[in-house]
């Protein structure tokens, strides 16, 4: 398949493109001019670059006539981190930037879109989110993702374009944004600090970036449609989490658990049922929690020159 992705400089981009290019599929990727592709410098020579940005798609809608694609993973969203979630400047720019790219791809006679979504567009629940789960999202960011999944919904009905939303609750794994709870948490204890944290009492759902990525091209292999949860499938206590980091550190490095209080929006309960992803594509997890954040840590002790591992974990996290 010939494959586009936005936001594969980011994240979960980066580890799609890793898995989209070992499954031989062909690569292109909006970049920035000015974008840090530290991410993808295992794979930035096997792709087509094609530079702009979701402000100007001048230049991919040139591209396309050119050379089109099948498929288009839509993973870049301006304003993630916690101090956006009720911004509204992010949320303008990511509205209009998505509905022109859809139409840049509608125009190249693009067959599949295939979007990122968000937990958050569902909003707090005390049980296990399905698809069916009426969404009540509780910020701009959830309101943003909701919205735009179901104007893209309706556009790909109206052509005839294949649409896949995933609803993404919480990945980590190595390369992951240094703010995040799991990176600065490793980083901190890797320099034997003793990271500041909640009591930890949050009953979360984490899922393996590589697992994530791999989901994402199950969709598109399987030619499933619609909105599909997509997490792990089973819940640990946040607390129980951060001590088997910890653990896998080293066992007498202190943790301070009880130290910061929870944000006012603080997520306690995150869980979602997989089964109509796994039903739709055959796709599973298959690197479990223990395994998972090996990984991660390995990654982190042999990267610990990059500034994305060296960010202390502060009191605006969400640990």
């Amino acid at each position: 398949m010939r494959c586009l992705v936005t936001g594969a400089s980011g994240f979960l981009g980066s580890h799609l493109v890793r898995e989209l290019l070992e499954k031989g599929h062909s690569v292109s990727v909006l970049l920035r001019p000015d974008s840090n592709v530290w991410r993808l410098h295992e794979s930035i020579a096997r792709v087509r670059v094609i530079p702009g940005s979701m402000q100007d798609l001048s230049g991919l809608a040139l591209e396309l006539e050119r050379e089109p694609v099948d498929v288009a993973f839509h993973l870049a969203w301006a304003g993630v981190t916690a101090e956006h979630r009720n911004s509204t400047e992010p949320a303008i720019r990511n509205l209009s930037g998505t509905l022109n790219l859809w139409e840049v791809l509608h125009k190249a006679g693009c067959k599949t879109f295939i979007g990122a979504g968000s937990q958050a567009e569902y909003g707090p629940s005390s049980t296990a989110l399905h698809e069916t789960t009426p969404a009540a999202p509780q910020t701009v960011y959830g309101a943003s993702k909701l919205s735009l999944g179901i104007l893209l919904q309706q556009l790909c009905a109206t052509v005839g374009m294949r649409f896949a939303w995933l609803r993404l609750l919480s990945a980590y794994g190595p390369a992951d944004d240094a703010r995040h709870m799991v990176p600065s948490l490793v980083s901190a204890l890797l320099r034997r600090e003793k990271p500041a944290l909640t009591a930890g009492e949050q009953v979360w759902d984490y899922l393996f970036v590589t697992d994530a990525a791999a989901a994402f091209c199950a969709v598109m292999e399987s030619h499933a449609s619609g909105v599909f949860n997509l997490c792990s499938g089973q819940t640990c206590i946040l607390r129980d989490f951060i001590t088997v980091i910890r653990d896998c550190i080293d066992p007498t490095l202190s943790l301070g658990f009880g130290e910061l209080p929870y944000r006012t929006d603080q997520v306690m309960h995150l869980e979602a049922n997989i089964s109509r992803l796994h039903e739709a594509t055959g796709w599973s997890p298959k690197i479990n929690l223990a395994e998972g954040i090996r990984r991660t840590v390995d990654w982190h002790r042999n990267d610990l020159s990059n500034d994305a591992s060296l960010v202390v974990l502060s009191s605006k996290e969400s640990a």
